[in-house]
C-alpha cells in the first residue's frame, strides 16, 4: 500500500469515527427525550439523510452536523405531526428543551 492510500484510509477512518460520533450523540439525545421508537426512527432518517447528501462517499469534508439538522427537522415534523393529532401533549414543551443551549443533547451544544 503507498503512503497516498494509507493517507486516503486513515482520513477516511477518521471521518467515520466523527460520524459515528455524530449520529451517536443525536440518537442518544432523542433516546432521552422522546424515547427509543422515536431514536430508531430518527436514525433510519439519519442515514436516509446521509444518503442525500452530494459530498462523495469518501470526501474529507463531509457536513455531519447537516445530516444532523436534517434529522432533527424530520423529527420535529413527526412530532409536530404528532401534536397536530393530539397524541403527545407535551412535544412542543420537549421539543424547546432538545433546542435549548446547554442541555446535554441540545442540537449544536
Amino acid at each position: 500500500m503507498n503512503s497516498q492510500e494509507q493517507f486516503c484510509n486513515s482520513t477516511y477512518a477518521a471521518e467515520m469515527d466523527i460520524a459515528e460520533r455524530e449520529l451517536s450523540a443525536f440518537i442518544g439525545a432523542v433516546t432521552q427525550l422522546f424515547g427509543p421508537e422515536a431514536a430508531k426512527l430518527s436514525a433510519e432518517d439519519w442515514l436516509d439523510e446521509l444518503e442525500l447528501m452530494d459530498s462523495p462517499p469518501r470526501s474529507t469534508s463531509r457536513g455531519w452536523r447537516a445530516v444532523t439538522i436534517a434529522a432533527s427537522a424530520r423529527l420535529a415534523n413527526r412530532l409536530a405531526v404528532a401534536q397536530h393529532r393530539g397524541s403527545d401533549r407535551h412535544v412542543a414543551a420537549r421539543i424547546c428543551r432538545f433546542f435549548t443551549p446547554g442541555f446535554r443533547g441540545a442540537a449544536g451544544g
